[in-house]
C-alpha cells in the first residue's frame, strides 16, 4: 500500500508541475501620481528630422514621449519644445492635457537601447507635466515616476 501511495504522490508531483511564463514585451508603464499605470498598446515613430516619438495608449489616455534622436543618452524635459512629455486624458466631456516644454514642467527621458535591426527602442522616463488646459477638475501637475518603455516597435515615419 505504501508503494501505491508513493507512486501516486510522484505521479501527481510530475504532472502538476508546469511553467506559466508570460512576457511583457513590448511594455510601456510607470507610476502615475503614485498609482501603477500600464499602456495596453505602444508604438514608436521616427520623424524625418531623426526625432523619436514613443506613444502609449489605454482606453482613454495617450502618453507621448518625444526626443530629438534615437541616440542612447539622457534627454532633459522642461528645457525645449523638441524634447517633451505629453499626457492626454479623454474624459468623455472633453480632453485634459498635461505637458512639458520650455519652462514648463521637468524630468527626463533616457534612451537605454536602440535596436535598428529589430526596429525597437527601450528606455526610462520620469517627469512632472503641467495642466495646460487650466481645467479645475484635475490637478495642476501630473507626476510620472519609474517609467519604463521596453522594446517598443518603431515605424519608420510619423503617420
Amino acid at each position: 500500500m505504501k508503494k501505491y501511495l508513493v507512486f501516486l504522490v510522484v505521479v501527481f508531483a510530475i504532472f502538476s508541475c508546469e511553467e506559466n511564463v508570460s512576457f511583457n514585451n513590448p511594455s510601456f508603464q510607470g507610476m502615475k501620481d503614485n498609482v501603477f499605470w500600464r499602456a495596453v498598446d505602444a508604438k514608436a515613430f521616427l520623424g524625418a528630422d531623426g526625432s523619436l516619438i514613443v506613444e502609449g495608449y489605454t482606453g482613454n489616455e495617450i502618453l507621448t514621449l518625444r526626443t530629438t534622436s534615437t541616440t542612447i543618452q539622457r534627454y532633459p524635459l522642461g528645457t525645449s519644445n523638441s524634447k517633451t512629455a505629453v499626457y492626454v486624458l479623454n474624459t468623455g466631456a472633453g480632453e485634459v492635457s498635461f505637458t512639458t516644454g520650455i519652462g514648463i514642467g521637468n524630468g527626463e527621458i533616457v534612451i537605454t537601447e536602440y535596436d535598428d535591426e529589430a526596429n525597437t527602442v527601450s528606455g526610462t522616463f520620469k517627469f512632472n507635466a503641467e495642466n495646460t488646459d487650466g481645467n479645475p477638475l484635475v490637478g495642476d501637475v501630473l507626476n510620472f515616476q519609474q517609467g519604463v518603455f521596453y522594446k517598443i516597435p518603431i515605424s519608420l515615419q510619423v503617420p
